[in-house]
């Protein structure tokens, strides 16, 4: 048990230096993905929302294919099991208000 204890430091020296080159990497990634968007995205963001209006009246869901319909397919499922849960949440039951 005292050489277990007595590697402790050593094992978090190792496991801190090897941890960190993918903290590096998520913080580089988390400082551009997880801000907010400033005013000078909203013209791109409008030009998005602009051409998937577009191209729903043009049917270029029809042009989708079956790998990338499944992903929409999951990703839609998870938006809504966590609207879901945030409304358990709130509500603070799984099923009706607490009136």
């Amino acid at each position: 048990m005292s050489k277990l204890v007595a590697q402790i430091p050593s094992l978090a020296n190792r496991l801190a230096a090897e941890a960190r080159p993918r903290l590096n990497t998520f913080v580089k990634y988390a400082k551009v993905e997880l801000s907010p968007p400033t005013p000078a995205d909203i013209p791109q963001i409008r030009a998005g929302i602009s051409k998937l209006i577009s191209g729903a009246r043009a049917g270029n869901w029809k042009n989708v294919t079956v790998r990338e319909a499944w992903l929409n397919t999951l990703i839609t499922v998870e938006v809504l099991c966590w609207f879901y849960v945030g409304e358990c949440i709130g509500k603070r039951h799984i099923v009706g208000y607490d009136v």
